[in-house]
């Protein structure tokens, strides 16, 4: 489960290596979790290029 605060290990070629949950939105009914499949809304917490 993906709730607030979750934080998260990032999988792509993106630059952030850390992300943390904020939102659940993509969420099926009204839960506040999610799960794979998902759309939540998260703030990057660590990256491999600072700006």
């Amino acid at each position: 489960r993906i709730g607030p605060q979750t934080l998260l290990n990032v999988a792509d070629n993106s630059g952030a290596r850390k992300l943390m949950c904020i939102r659940a939105i993509g969420a099926a009914g009204n839960q506040r979790y999610a799960r794979i499949g998902d759309v939540i809304v998260a703030v990057i917490k660590d990256a491999a290029y600072p700006s």
